[in-house]
């Protein structure tokens, strides 16, 4: 079975997203000033080690958007690696090297995890994440928690979840950021 690896960017007061999205307004892209070297190396070889790239839509035309153009050794590895969008309104093979998912998403990705292949790597995509880990799906969560306080915007858990999470590992960077690693 495929191990499933989802992560997201989070503030201190756990938004996740700010309400214009990623650039639209003054705190947009917050992620990206914390987004150091040794940061990159750490996504990059998350990518280099994985075979799919699964998104919710959103998330895919926020990505594709800030990143298609890039170039530089994670740009390279975000460029390349194949991308499923798990989506309700976007259909067949998409730009960038990705292709639409359609159907119940819980049920999409149960179904791609029993296909063989490597590791699947999740970035945002928060409304996604909260389905999946409601149907106990996501193997590994990776929370980079950022010393920032935005105090309005989308938020990872904007309604309770079932369960509770085992801690695996914490580590810091040099910007701040403690990424916090939780298994089911």
């Amino acid at each position: 079975m495929r191990k499933l690896i989802a992560g997201a960017f989070v503030t201190l007061d756990g938004v996740v997203q700010d309400p214009g999205g990623f650039s639209e307004i003054e705190r947009g892209g917050w992620a990206l000033d914390y987004f150091d070297d040794p940061s990159r190396r750490r996504a990059t070889d998350a990518l280099l080690a994985s075979d799919t790239f699964l998104l919710g839509r959103a998330t895919f035309e926020i990505i594709e958007k800030a990143w298609s153009g890039n170039t530089g050794p994670y740009a390279e590895a975000m460029n390349n690696i194949p991308k499923l969008v798990v989506t309700r309104t976007l259909r067949g093979p998409l730009p960038w090297n990705a292709i639409a998912l359609t159907g119940e998403a819980a049920q999409t990705v149960a179904k791609l995890k029993q296909e063989p292949g490597g590791n699947i790597v999740m970035y945002g995509s928060s409304t996604l994440m909260r389905t999946l880990l409601q149907h106990n799906l996501i193997d590994e969560l990776n929370l980079g928690v950022h010393p920032l306080v935005v105090g309005e915007g989308k938020r990872l858990f904007d309604s309770a979840l079932p369960g509770s999470l085992r801690f695996v590992a914490a580590t810091s960077s040099a910007t701040g950021v403690v990424t916090l690693t939780y298994a089911p």
